[in-house]
């Protein structure tokens, strides 16, 4: 067990230097930030999985993980309208499973968040040299600018960045509707088969890699979705979190289901499941296969797409910040990262995970690498957070809720059991990868165990909930 909490000398100025602008999000932007921070899934990254698992299994891999998706987000509506703090998954996890249970959801939320942007960035640097932008052949130039450019603005301040990633995310919605327009005509569903099975079990033309395959493409079912769990991370700026988040999340949540059923289909279905598989920006290169090379709406849409890669990239940056700040503020990482600007920014908390991601795009130049690690992060988390709604619901039935989870633990334990099975995918994948994160998870949770669970700041809002249930239980 963790020892108490220590208090910092001077608690109030403690906090004065870790402090977020209140008041700047409502429900809709919410909702546009739960968007942006998935809608490059749509444009880049989720068509690899036809090379793992064929069309069929994609498809498989996608209603299996928008279940769980969806199940999830019906969850963490109901968490995020009873514990609303910056430290979302963490807080959460906090108060259901103990200091442990928080920082290491915490820690698997950071992972994911620190390097899905990393995979964003080389996917943006694909579609610049796609457009033979700057005479670009090395992206490491574009992966640098855009990291410096997006953290200055995050810097500037929490309302100015919320209301430009919801612009670019506009642009970039705008971008899917004129795929959709430019491939409805020349669907055919001959082209979703066109890869030739190999000898794999199960091997068909709906699953040309068996029933492996399927199983594989379950981590780019994920990429349709990843991130949306980060909505919750603006509670803390949010002007009504018990209203807006539910809210919020749901409709961003019911957007993106729609939109990553269209490009799935459509896609793959206008220039073949084959052709797809290798792209790195096949949205447009898909307009360009039955339009023509010189197609204009394959132009707006290598732009436009460029501004949904540059959404995600930009409101996965407010995430990671967010949730490192909460694990700093409250003692669980070294508190200078939970410093905060007269701007109410977190500052450090930006800089730190952007220079680590910075550093992996450049060193490996490989999203579908970088998607591995980052999923990893993600169903760990997916474990955590749907147990912790359990958990709370049956520990604590009588907690005041601004929102119920429709079909309760139930709906959440759909969710966990397909986050175990996805935990599972990611190795299947890429074994290396996966230890790899892996192990760097487990360098982690010994840093909480043998330093800074005796170094925990009680006044923490985290903290100051669970303290709040523990007193109690003393008291019943």
């Amino acid at each position: 067990m963790p020892e108490s909490p220590v208090q910092p000398a001077r608690t109030d100025e403690y906090f004065q230097h870790r402090q977020l602008r209140s008041g700047a999000a409502g429900w809709v932007l919410l909702a546009g930030l739960g968007i942006a921070y998935v809608i490059s899934g749509d444009f880049s990254g989720w068509n690899i999985g036809l090379s793992e698992g064929g069309w069929g299994g994609l498809l498989i891999a996608f209603v299996l993980m928008g279940l769980m998706y969806t199940c999830m987000v019906f969850g963490l509506a109901e968490l995020s309208s009873t514990l609303p703090t910056a430290g979302a998954g963490y807080g959460f996890a906090r108060r259901a499973l103990g200091p442990l249970g928080g920082f290491a959801t915490g820690m698997a939320v950071l992972i994911e968040y620190a390097v899905a942007p990393a995979a964003i960035a080389t996917f943006i640097g694909g579609y610049i040299e796609a457009l033979g932008l700057f005479g670009i052949t090395n992206s490491w130039p574009v992966y640098l600018v855009t990291y410096l450019v997006f953290m200055g603005i995050h810097m500037y301040g929490v309302g100015e960045a919320l209301k430009l990633m919801f612009g670019i995310t506009v642009v970039a919605i705008l971008a899917l509707g004129v795929t959709v327009v430019a491939l409805v005509p020349h669907f055919d569903t001959a082209n979703l088969f066109d890869i030739v099975p190999n000898d794999a079990v199960g091997a068909s033309a709906f699953l040309p890699m068996g029933y492996a395959g399927a199983m594989a493409a379950l981590v780019y079912g994920i990429w349709f979705f990843l991130a949306i769990e980060g909505v919750p991370l603006a509670a803390e700026e949010t002007a009504d979190p018990r209203r807006d988040m539910p809210r919020g999340i749901i409709v961003a949540m019911g957007f993106l289901l729609v939109s990553g059923a269209l490009m799935l289909v459509l896609v793959p279905g206008a220039a073949g499941s084959e052709a797809m598989s290798t792209s790195d920006n096949p949205l447009p290169e898909a307009i360009r296969t039955v339009a023509g090379a010189d197609s204009v709406m394959a132009a707006v849409v290598n732009y436009a797409g460029l501004a949904g890669l540059v959404a995600s990239f930009f409101s996965i940056m407010f995430a990671y910040s967010r949730q490192l700040f909460a694990l700093s503020r409250a003692g669980y990482l070294p508190r200078f990262l939970s410093l905060t600007g007269r701007r109410k920014t977190p500052w450090v908390a930006l800089i730190v995970p952007g220079t680590v991601g910075f550093v992996l795009a450049a060193a490996t130049g490989d999203g579908g690498l970088l998607i591995n690690i980052a999923v990893f992060g993600a169903t760990v988390s997916y474990v955590l957070l749907n147990l912790s709604h359990i958990v709370l619901r049956l520990r604590e039935p009588d907690l005041p809720r601004g929102y119920r989870t429709p079909g309760g633990v139930v709906t959440t334990g759909i969710a966990l059991v397909l986050a175990l099975v996805a935990v599972v995918a990611t190795f299947l994948v890429d074994v290396l990868a996966a230890s790899i994160t892996a192990l760097v998870f487990v360098v982690f949770l010994a840093y909480y165990w043998f330093y800074s669970r005796h170094r925990l700041v009680g006044h923490a809002p985290e903290e100051e909930f669970a303290q709040i249930r523990s007193a109690e239980a003393d008291l019943h």
